[in-house]
């Protein structure tokens, strides 16, 4: 069975689909934001500087950088927790079926890509300095730098995977049993992942032209995931990619304000390494990928059909997605 088939090994009635959302919503954006929350209201003055900080951003508070990562790494950590109590209890499949379609998962498909990445996010950094001196400010310090470098490499994984796990694990899954293709799931799960991202502040200094980088990393963590028949190398990368942002640069402007080696006093605007990495380093990062694992029928894994497999290991009754 293919990665999109795993979903037949548990229950798919469509209400099974939209209680697990809901209730993945519940965790992540409710219980997930109770720490943050008690958290800003201590350091509050009154109720009135909470909710003004709560229009803008909670750091304004002055909550501690580190403390503010952990907070808000929390929020997908119970995303994540309520998403795989969805799949155990309400699909009544194994929560490995969410991430690979092997029969054990790779974990050195996971380390290669993120060391891959990780590598070329290092070298596009050393390149932007050289280039970039004058906005570039030293901002090293010791221990809140090592607390944020065991955050990022601790907790940041956790927050990337229930990213991974719900856009291209549980939603490719659903949408391409319902579609029975691959090209539609792809297409709607790298669009809603780059819209998510819509709401990072990024997006209001830059512009929405932005979006063509956040939709093209949609793009090419599903078609990894459709190629390798698993979610391995987009857990990889994308954990590579979050931890580089964390913990080499930050600016004041962006979704990550860490205690990192340099402050970037650049003002925002929309330069050449918005796109060189959808352009021209990810295709060379597919075809890294594609040489490593021997990746062939590039038509059929990407618009091929879903077909419901005669045969199935679950011990549950099979249902369709539609199935009421």
């Amino acid at each position: 069975m293919n990665y999109i088939q795993q979903a037949y090994k548990g229950l798919n009635h469509w209400w099974r689909y939209l209680v697990t959302i809901l209730l993945v919503i519940l965790g992540w954006q409710l219980v997930g934001a109770i720490p943050l929350l008690l958290v800003a209201i201590t350091h509050s003055k009154d109720m009135t500087e909470f909710a003004a900080a709560a229009q803008e951003n909670f750091m304004n508070l002055g909550i501690d950088s580190n403390l503010f990562l952990v907070l808000m790494i929390l929020m997908f950590v119970f995303g994540l927790i309520f998403l795989f109590i969805g799949i155990k209890s309400i699909h009544k499949r194994k929560v490995k079926t969410l991430i690979t379609s092997r029969k054990n998962i790779d974990w050195k498909r996971v380390f290669f890509a993120f060391g891959l990445w990780f590598s070329i996010g290092v070298i596009m950094l050393v390149v932007s300095y050289y280039g970039n001196t004058e906005t570039l400010v030293w901002n090293f310090k010791p221990l809140p730098f090592l607390v944020l470098v065991l955050i990022s490499f601790l907790f940041l994984p956790l927050q990337t995977s229930f990213e991974e796990l719900l856009f291209r694990g549980y939603l490719m899954q659903g949408l391409g049993i319902l579609a029975k293709n691959r090209w539609i799931p792809l297409f709607i799960t790298s669009v809603a992942f780059g819209l998510l991202h819509g709401m990072n502040p990024e997006v209001d200094k830059l512009g929405y032209t932005v979006m063509v980088f956040y939709i093209g990393t949609g793009f090419l963590l599903g078609i990894l995931t459709l190629m390798d028949e698993g979610t391995e190398l987009a857990l990889g990368f994308h954990a590579a990619n979050n931890i580089v942002a964390a913990v080499f640069v930050t600016q004041n402007w962006t979704v990550f304000q860490t205690e990192a080696l340099y402050i970037d006093n650049a003002e925002p605007t929309m330069g050449y390494e918005t796109y060189i990495p959808v352009f021209i380093l990810y295709p060379i990062v597919l075809f890294i990928f594609s040489k490593k694992y021997h990746w062939t029928d590039w038509s059929g894994k990407l618009f091929g059909k879903v077909e419901k497999p005669k045969e199935t290991t679950n011990f549950f009754k099979e249902e369709s997605f539609l199935e009421v």
